[in-house]
């Protein structure tokens, strides 16, 4: 059958013949031993269900499986233990030896079942032939069962197929996951809706993580999903074993302002269902420290706006401005300026001198944290860290604000300084309010003007 199925080499068709004949011999033991316990002990029902199921390396039958061969399949699977046998696989993976010290390749063996071969790859004709033939539709070989792999891979028309035939909505992976956990694309959104339509539990936590499916949607700011969710009853509220809730995934999962825009949608809907801003897990990780650690300005005033506090510490004594100062390095490609606005308008205090080398190079940034103090401190500790083609190009910039370290700072400033203090936390948006012309109202929240007077 091999041979038939491959172009293979006269060597590789001989690996493959013994390979069949090793696989034979296996059979006939397993069958032997088999026969020796049914004399021993009379068999029964429960006995029946849980036979040992025949294994199976044929590159054949891996071949029709995986390419969705309807003929080969039907020809393959006539019967209910062909339809639940297991499938395995040998793949080559670097692993390392610590013996021979290097990376070696070793080979590793998997298995899975033929349903959940088909299903994950959408080939419905070939599902329901397995299905029609007996193949169990909630078998865990390899740890999850068909309904897993397909929502994995959204394959909607599986997942309706298996629910139809009465797939388990809630079966569980050997890691304690439902198929609603699996959901974690796009395009995985109606696959979500079948299974809720089949009495799926919204709420249903991960064996040892504890996290849910709206944990998971907010993490990879899948707004339809958590949107779904929320509508059928998803609770905000829910922690992880780490006490992390979903508004703290969604922050945490935004990497980088670019991207944080669909995390950003979905923070806004946990939020208007009553997610805390202020909810921190065991290390006191807010999803502000969260949002300002990826560099995400507009997820921070957005959460900021809810409530989250500016200044708190997390658990090593990092407030979220310090989270902000240490992205700086991690996503060059961003305008940390908007993010220290933001934190400063809504309470964040003055960064520390010595952490002003962070933001060095940036120097719209470097405006906004220097604006921040009365007088400028000393610049020893930044001014070193300061590219040489950098401080040429920002040469008016770098050079305005060593003339002022330790010099009085203008009228103007200090009552701007002062205003924004009697304002605190409520200065953006009291800024909006008050009658001021714009470029008054521009210059309190501290507009970049490319020089320090």
């Amino acid at each position: 059958m091999a041979g038939e199925t491959f172009p293979f080499t006269s060597s590789t068709l001989r690996a493959l013949r013994l390979q069949r004949e090793w696989l034979e011999w296996e059979d006939r033991r397993r069958a032997a031993a088999q026969q020796c316990r049914s004399h021993r002990c009379p068999s029964s029902f429960q006995a029946r269900l849980t036979r040992p199921r025949r294994s199976c390396r044929d590159p054949a039958v891996h071949n029709a499986l995986f390419s969705g061969d309807l003929q080969q399949v039907q020809a393959l699977f006539q019967d209910e233990e062909a339809a639940n046998m297991i499938v395995e696989t040998v793949s080559n993976q670097l692993a390392w030896s610590a013996e021979q010290g290097f990376w070696v390749l070793t080979p590793k063996t998997k298995q899975t079942a033929p349903l959940t071969i088909t299903a994950a790859r959408g080939y419905m004709d070939c599902t329901r032939h397995l299905i029609l033939q007996g193949a169990e539709l909630d078998a865990r070989v390899g740890g999850r069962a068909a309904l897993h792999e397909a929502c994995a891979r959204a394959q909607t028309d599986c997942v309706r197929l298996l629910l139809t035939f009465g797939a388990k909505a809630n079966v569980l992976s050997e890691e304690g996951t439902t198929p609603l956990h699996f959901c974690t694309t796009p395009e995985s959104l109606q696959c979500a809706k079948l299974l809720l339509e089949a009495g799926a539990t919204v709420n249903s936590a991960a064996k040892e993580s504890e996290v849910t499916p709206l944990h998971v949607a907010a993490a990879r700011g899948l707004e339809a999903h958590v949107v779904l969710y929320l509508q059928k009853g998803a609770k905000v509220g829910l922690r992880t074993s780490q006490g992390e809730t979903a508004l703290n995934a969604a922050c945490a999962g935004a990497e980088g302002p670019g991207s944080s825009r669909q995390h950003e949608a979905a923070a806004r809907h946990l939020l208007e269902a009553g997610a805390d801003p202020r909810a921190a897990g065991r290390k006191r990780h807010t999803p502000l420290h969260n949002a300002c650690a990826n560099g995400c300005g507009a997820l921070a005033e957005l959460l900021l706006r809810y409530g989250a506090c500016a200044w708190l510490p997390n658990g090593a004594g990092h407030t979220p401005m310090d989270c902000a100062l240490q992205a700086v390095q991690d996503a060059p490609n961003w305008e940390p300026e908007v993010l220290f606005s933001v934190l400063l308008d809504y309470g964040a205090q003055p960064v520390c001198p010595e952490m002003l080398k962070h933001c060095a190079n940036f120097p719209r940034a470097l405006e906004v944290l220097l604006n921040a103090y009365p007088c400028i401190p000393s610049c020893d500790t930044w001014v070193e860290a300061v590219l040489p083609e950098l401080w040429q190009e920002h040469e008016a910039f770098y050079s305005s604000a060593l003339c002022m370290v330790n010099q009085p700072r203008r009228l103007q400033h200090l009552a701007r300084l002062a205003v924004r203090a009697q304002l605190g936390s409520r200065c953006r948006q009291a800024a909006t309010q008050l009658p001021l012309p714009p470029l008054l109202r521009d210059y309190l929240l501290l507009r970049v003007e490319g020089c320090i007077q």
